[in-house]
């Protein structure tokens, strides 16, 4: 090879140089947005979840997969939740509003967690006179999505988690 063979090369290894040298900070930082939050222990997360969840509307929409038409608004009013017991039951409660009269009903659902992250795990759950329900449902921080089913009716639901404007009832 020739002089103009050895200025190509040393030609390409400046620019990998270069390269390398852009490269290498920029994978650091990376890693460094990549290092796991530090895990809360269960009190905390638990905590967490309860002071996430009080007092809030739940404003997003859902799909239904097969039907050919736009994601519907939906809402949802939790009051509170509480951890019931040693295993993964935590009690929802919740605020349901039907024809201008509003109802407080208790709601038991499975909790599980991925990572700091609470995850309803609700596995054909049937609850009387409503009917058979799966949801698996995540919370993050001031928003929720998941998947849902109802009976064989199947879909999506997503939205955001913000404080209701009025107190709970009875306080």
């Amino acid at each position: 090879m020739g002089p103009l063979a050895d200025q190509h090369s040393a030609s390409q290894q400046l620019i990998m140089m270069k390269y390398i040298s852009c490269l290498i900070p920029a994978i650091c930082i990376g890693f460094q947005c990549l290092q796991a939050v530090e895990p809360l222990n269960e009190r905390q997360r638990f905590q967490k979840f309860a002071r996430q969840l009080e007092n809030v509307k739940l404003t997003g929409h859902f799909t239904i997969i097969g039907k050919d038409q736009p994601p519907r608004k939906e809402s949802y009013e939790i009051l509170n939740v509480q951890k019931l017991g040693e295993g993964d039951l935590w009690l929802f409660t919740t605020l349901i509003r039907k024809g201008g009269e509003s109802v407080t009903l208790p709601i038991p659902l499975p909790v599980k967690w991925v990572g700091n992250k609470p995850v309803i795990h609700m596995d054909n759950l049937t609850i009387p006179t409503m009917g058979t329900f799966s949801a698996f449902v995540i919370f993050d921080d001031d928003r929720y999505a998941g998947t849902w089913a109802h009976g064989k009716t199947t879909g999506h639901l997503y939205g955001t988690i913000a404080k209701r404007k009025e107190p709970p009832p009875g306080k």
